[in-house]
């Protein structure tokens, strides 16, 4: 027989918890039971590969201390790993026995939570224990304690032994019919590598930069085509309503809204160059809609008055901004 202990508590010396657990892992020992001890709080981050450890196991005590309300967060943790990636037909097979001492208030609720957890698991709960004990130092001496706790232990090496039958519980019908979680087509195996990559920082980490690559190219690949019949747009206009101004030199960066690459207008003397793309230096950035662009096309605004409206935003030299509306001029439009 073996029984695997999953403490949550902090792992302080005088929790009472431990006490009990420490008490119980050794009549469990003199009774030839293997044990496998599992502190959470040591086991932090990797919390979500624990409910693997179920498989081997015949029964199982959930240990917890309840300080200020409720169980603590790291059992609670491991019941939710429980729920995502343990086998659901192993744990229906293992005994749960719960051990919750309070510190404060609330001993008797933690315990039912656990129990209440494992039934909705499919567990089947053994007796446990729950106590309010403010001072471990009353353990030293009092043999009542101490025969409550190893009656316990051998309670439920006797019923793990026995196999012993339960009677259904209330929460497993209604989980049955309200339940919503989603259920995965993984096999127990699947489950259990799932458990191990989620709590890998650094796959997950990895896997979002893949999913961040792909997710690219894919917008790549779906923007080829759009990008072909529009690879042209404004160029024409802009070739069309260029004024040159005698030894100006200026290289423009326009980022339209909606399209993937800027527009990059180069300027010196009468020479002039447009095309999609990217560029080092740039002496003025633009960042403008779509609607805005059409309205200095059409005449309806100038780069200037975009920008002074707030309409689009800029970077670099004002004065190099100022600049392209003087070397292209789209008023005749408005005839």
């Amino acid at each position: 027989m073996k029984i695997n202990i999953y403490y949550g508590g902090r792992g302080l010396m005088d929790d009472p918890t431990l006490y009990v657990v420490n008490k119980m892992q050794e009549v469990l020992e003199e009774l030839h039971v293997a044990i496998e001890r599992f502190n959470l709080y040591e086991l932090k981050n990797s919390i979500t590969t624990l409910p693997q450890t179920l498989k081997t196991a015949d029964g199982i005590i959930l240990a917890s201390t309840v300080e200020w309300f409720g169980i603590g967060g790291y059992m609670h943790q491991f019941l939710d790993a429980c729920w995502l990636y343990g086998d659901k037909e192993k744990i229906a097979k293992t005994y749960m026995c719960p051990i919750v001492m309070s510190t404060t208030y609330g001993e008797r609720e933690g315990k039912l939570t656990l129990a209440g957890a494992w039934e909705i698991l499919g567990g089947r709960p053994c007796s446990g224990i729950c106590g309010y004990i403010a001072d471990t130092s009353i353990f030293e001496g009092n043999e009542e304690y101490n025969k409550i706790i190893e009656k316990k232990a051998e309670n439920m090496y006797r019923t793990i032994n026995q196999r012993m039958a339960s009677f259904p519980a209330s929460n497993q019908a209604v989980k049955q019919m309200v339940s919503i979680t989603k259920n995965t087509d993984l096999t127990p195996q699947e489950s259990e590598q799932l458990s191990q990559y989620a709590s890998d920082d650094s796959y997950v980490k990895r896997q979002k930069q893949d999913i961040q690559e792909l997710t690219s190219l894919f917008r790549d690949m779906m923007g080829s085509s759009e990008q072909d019949e529009h690879k042209e747009e404004f160029i024409k206009e802009f070739k069309e309503h260029f004024v040159p101004q005698p030894g100006f030199k200026a290289v423009y960066k326009i980022q339209v809204e909606g399209k993937r690459q800027p527009l990059i207008i180069e300027i010196n003397g009468a020479v002039n160059n447009y095309y999609y793309g990217s560029v080092d230096n740039a002496d003025v950035e633009i960042q403008i809609s779509r609607e805005t662009m059409d309205d200095i096309i059409f005449a309806r605004m100038t780069f200037q008055r975009a920008f002074m409206g707030g309409a689009m935003k800029m970077k670099g030299d004002f004065k190099i901004l100022r600049t392209l509306d003087q070397i292209f001029v789209f008023m005749e439009r408005m005839l």
